[in-house]
């Protein structure tokens, strides 16, 4: 299988999921670190994730 840009996304989801079900005290931090990278990679800034 070859891991490109829309897998990503949801594989970020699932982990920021469970990172939120295991340690609720990290919502904040889980839910920033998930919507800054969501975004850079929306706009393509982060490159070498295109695989």
């Amino acid at each position: 299988m070859t891991l490109t840009v829309a897998h990503i996304s949801p594989i970020m989801s699932v982990i920021a999921g469970v990172l939120i079900l295991i340690m609720p005290r990290l919502l904040n931090l889980v839910i920033a670190l998930f919507l800054i990278l969501n975004g850079l990679i929306g706009l393509g800034l982060l490159r070498w994730l295109h695989m």
